[in-house]
């Protein structure tokens, strides 16, 4: 692996998250969660995204999401419990990016609308017309879009990727 290897980064919202009357930190899945998130990690599976790294927020949806999704992988990669992606704005996500170990090929984000969505127009200089067109319809619970890019992490910024996958439970 070197600075020049080909990356690919897995950007996915977390499940559709319940309403009650907890901090929003707190929220957990609804029941639509619980049944989308196992469908997000056979997804995974079909299409052979094994991350080397999962960079998860630390709220309870997004944490809830991963338990459920790395339920269905073959393998599970050792996971970061990161409290900056709650609530990060797209610099803060990029930042967070840039710290990516060069070791690591393939790193998934499991985070939060509206920085999954913003991450994912601003990586992608490029893109499959087809999983644009799907992400140009919006980036709802358990959506997950695949970026690849090749370089080090530290030069991750706007347009440095291109876009090769989209998908959602709902087939949007």
């Amino acid at each position: 692996m070197t600075v020049d290897s080909p990356r690919t980064i897995v950007l996915l919202r977390h499940a559709k998250a319940d309403w009650p009357q907890v901090p929003d930190h707190e929220r957990p899945l609804a029941d639509r969660g619980r049944k989308d998130a196992p469908a997000v990690g056979r997804r995974f599976t079909d299409d052979g995204i094994s991350p080397d790294l999962a960079l998860c927020s630390t709220a309870a949806r997004t944490r809830e999401t991963w338990k459920l999704v790395a339920h269905e992988m073959p393998q599970r990669p050792r996971t970061v419990y990161e409290e900056r992606l709650y609530e990060a704005g797209l610099g803060d996500l990029i930042a967070l990016l840039a710290e990516t170990p060069d070791e690591i090929d393939s790193l998934l984000v499991i985070g939060h609308n509206p920085g999954m969505h913003a991450l994912a127009d601003a990586l992608a200089g490029s893109a499959d017309k087809e999983a644009l067109a799907r992400m140009s319809r919006g980036f709802p619970t358990a959506a997950f879009a695949v970026v690849t890019f090749t370089g080090s992490w530290k030069s991750v910024e706007h347009g440095v990727g291109r876009l090769t996958g989209f998908w959602t439970p709902r087939g949007a």
